[in-house]
């Protein structure tokens, strides 16, 4: 399959890049001036794209996917007013010009990334922050094209995604840096529960999502492991898999604004999918590659 992949230089993006093309896939990826096409796994055919919507449309066009899997996003926790414009251009206008270059070009097969904080207390539509404000916003964008241009898309909705070569300073690297390097940590109490996917499970998830997306219209699945453990218990399970101890100070530091305690059950499993890492296997595979960076 012709596939073009955006955020092939994240974290999600580029172990997905890599399974792809593991797998015989035909992988064009879309990158901004600024990113190190160096990062691509071997194979990855990039396309550098400067902001235009001309360039976009003349991209999709050359590559010619049979499918677009849609990756690419800018989170951030706590916006500043700083924040407002990159958000705005990654998460939305980037977005709709890659929807109207595929309607262009006659493609209409779309795999979205969403986020499980789309939905802060319930299954209706509440943001946590921002960022899920504005990838919710994409998806009414993107129910236009679905209605009046006959897409398929599905989205699939992340929790907590982690696993080996991970560089994004989560709440997992934090915890694997102090078993590493030592020191001590102030944290909030510690009680908000958490759902962790391993990253080989959420490439499983997308190539499932390949699979779904066929006839037009929109349908959401969450791609969650199904066990919660909370901030204290993952420390706990950090101490077991490392053999170190942490030194916490719990309850230092306030609860964040909106924290999510509970993270959203879900709805409509992704068919043909289900996690399969076990966390503390997880977590002994990302913490022995942990120790061989610095």
């Amino acid at each position: 399959m012709r596939v073009l992949l955006t955020g092939a230089t994240g974290f999600v993006g580029g172990a997905l890049a890599a399974r792809l093309c593991g797998e015989g896939h035909a992988v064009h990826a879309v990158i901004r001036p600024t990113s190190d096409a160096g990062r691509l796994p071997a194979g990855v055919i990039p396309h550098v794209h400067d902001g235009r919507t001309d360039t976009l449309i003349a991209i999709v066009a050359a590559a010619a996917p049979e499918v677009v899997i849609h990756a690419a996003s800018l989170f951030v926790a706590q916006h500043r007013p700083a924040d407002i414009e990159p958000l705005v251009a990654a998460n939305l206008l980037f977005g709709t010009q890659l929807l109207e270059a595929m309607d262009l070009a006659g493609v209409r097969r779309l795999v979205n990334t969403g986020t499980s904080w789309q939905h802060y207390r319930g299954d209706g539509f509440e943001p946590v922050n921002l960022y899920a404000a504005t990838k919710q916003a994409f998806e009414a964008l993107l129910d236009y094209y679905v209605a009046a241009r006959g897409f398929a898309a599905v989205d699939l909705l992340l929790y907590d995604t982690y696993g080996p070569g991970d560089p994004r300073r989560k709440v997992l690297a934090l915890l694997l840096g102090l078993a590493r390097d030592g020191g001590a940590l102030e944290m909030s109490p510690g009680e908000q529960k958490l759902d962790l996917v391993h990253i080989d499970d959420v490439c499983d998830a997308f190539l499932a999502g390949l699979g779904v997306v066929a006839a037009p219209g929109r349908r959401s699945h969450a791609v969650a492991s199904g066990r919660l453990v909370t901030l204290k218990e993952l420390a706990g399970i950090v101490e077991g898999v490392t053999g170190r101890p942490l030194r916490i100070a719990w309850g230092a530091r306030p609860y964040r604004d909106r924290e999510v305690m509970l993270p959203w059950p879900g709805r409509g499993p992704l068919p043909g999918w289900r996690a399969k890492v076990a966390l503390e296997a997880g977590i002994a595979a990302t913490w022995e590659a942990f120790t061989c960076t610095r």
